[in-house]
């Protein structure tokens, strides 16, 4: 009886051992039909070195005091940077797709596949804002990638990466979608997939594949604090990274929409405020004169809740929509404007290229400002040309409650409430009339966006 109930028990626990190697995904299938689409990048760039202390800037007056003392330390020296990424072909004639950080500066590159044959590439263009590359090598009849439907891609379905982390070429990791949509503070164009396949320094610009064998994205970041895989890597849908490619490909550029306005994420104290009964929009807080939403007749205040046919639950969606859009088209946008909803149709304008964020350099006036963890300096001419405005205060070092009202380095305070922000001496004498406790409502350039910050002050804030 008891040789019975043994060998019973052992029919049991083969069948769902069985049963759990049939529910385990096939990765090793997948592997060997997809790998040899993936590729293997290495880049070189002549880099020169003009001297000096690391951090110091060419002009800083502690390296034109050293320069003077130890002249051949300051001596301009070339040398040559590489680095490695991956990327995968999309058609068999030899356009490949990958990260822009990985291509996007170097001299040369080189791509190696799978039976090792190597071959150099030349760019056909890169997009920054998406970090998305489209390269080519002089190729026939090569192993192709299939692409799939980012719609159809479920939180928790099982994910595999293939690249070249930390130069391992061809090395296989797998994991799950662990969130769909991710938005990073510097990028709203991208709806980043969230996964938890492990990526590292290397795996860039290589693919991420469903168990269907087909991309669903690009491995473009990690978040980390050490430099190495964490359990957090993001991906840059293939449906936003193919539509970059095909501009690229016939315009050498990529072409987005604007409205030219500025945006801020509508909080449940705001909508309550603007009589909504759920915080879903985007709240404009700017509009350009003379563009396309100040044509249109959107003002300041109004929250879009609709694009088109496409709801609005966050300013995200805005940008995204807005980006997507081809200039020319024309849209109609439904806001919700003095507590009651109005249609307003606007024609897309077109995106000028990205400005350069502002710079610390020599300002007229800037230093320590109030008692609230702010230094800034004003901008020098130079600065308000590359920024297009005519006023303002950069954000040079932030601490204590400036940071912790969410104020940055690198920000440019334009604002005070209502009025413009036309000097240093403005500030400080704001800062110095203010009641301890008070609220000093900043108005904030970040990037191309605006918006208001509120800075608690007073003569004894040090927290």
């Amino acid at each position: 009886m008891k040789k019975l109930l043994f060998s019973a028990l052992l029919l049991v626990s083969s069948v769902t051992v069985s049963q759990a190697a049939r529910e385990l995904p096939d990765i090793a299938s997948l592997v060997q039909r997809e790998g040899p689409a993936v590729v293997n990048i290495s880049t070189s760039q002549t880099v020169v070195n003009s001297g000096g202390v690391p951090g110091l800037a060419e002009d800083d007056p502690f390296n034109e005091m050293l320069r003077r003392f130890n002249p051949r330390q300051f001596q301009p020296r070339e040398y040559q940077a590489t680095s490695l990424g991956s990327g995968f072909i999309i058609s068999n004639d030899g356009y490949i797709l990958t990260n822009t950080h990985v291509v996007g500066n170097a001299d040369q590159i080189t791509v190696k596949l799978t039976d090792k044959r190597e071959f150099k590439a030349r760019v056909i263009g890169t997009d920054e804002r998406t970090d998305v590359a489209l390269i080519k090598i002089e190729a026939k009849g090569l192993p192709t990638v299939k692409t799939g439907n980012v719609e159809k891609m479920r939180v928790g379905e099982w994910v595999v990466a293939i690249g070249s982390p930390l130069g391992l070429e061809n090395t296989v990791t797998a994991g799950i979608v662990s969130a769909k949509g991710r938005s990073l503070p510097s990028e709203n164009y991208v709806p980043f997939i969230q996964t938890d396949a492990a990526v590292n320094p290397g795996n860039s610009g290589g693919p991420l594949f469903n168990l269907d064998g087909e991309v669903i994205g690009i491995n473009s970041q990690i978040i980390s604090k050490t430099g190495g895989f964490m359990g957090i890597s993001l991906a840059i849908p293939i449906d936003v990274a193919l539509d970059i490619s095909r501009q690229l490909r016939e315009h050498g550029r990529v072409v987005r929409g604007r409205l030219g306005v500025n945006i801020q994420e509508l909080t449940k104290d705001l909508a309550e405020s603007f009589g909504l009964t759920k915080a879903e929009g985007a709240l404009i807080s700017a509009v350009e004169k003379d563009g396309p939403a100040d044509k249109a007749g959107l003002k300041p205040s109004d929250i879009v809740v609709k694009y088109g046919n496409t709801p609005i639950t966050s300013s995200v969606d805005l940008v995204r929509n807005v980006g997507a859009s081809k200039p020319g088209t024309k849209v109609a946008l439904q806001v919700w404007r003095n507590k009651s909803m109005k249609t307003i149709e606007a024609t897309v304008g077109e995106t000028p290229e990205q400005i350069a964020n502002a710079r610390p350099g020599r300002s007229k006036a800037g230093g320590n400002v109030g008692n609230v963890g702010l230094v800034v300096a004003e901008l020098n001419p130079a600065q308000k040309k590359q920024l297009g405005i005519e006023y303002g205060l950069l954000v040079q070092a932030v601490h204590g409650p400036a940071a912790k009202s969410g104020i940055s380095q690198g920000d440019i305070i334009i604002g005070l409430g209502s009025e413009n922000l036309t000097s240093y001496p403005q500030l400080a004498k704001a800062l110095e009339e203010a009641k301890p406790g008070s609220i000093l409502n900043l108005r904030v350039r970040r990037g191309n966006n605006d918006m208001f910050i509120p800075l608690k002050v007073g003569k004894n804030n040090d927290d």
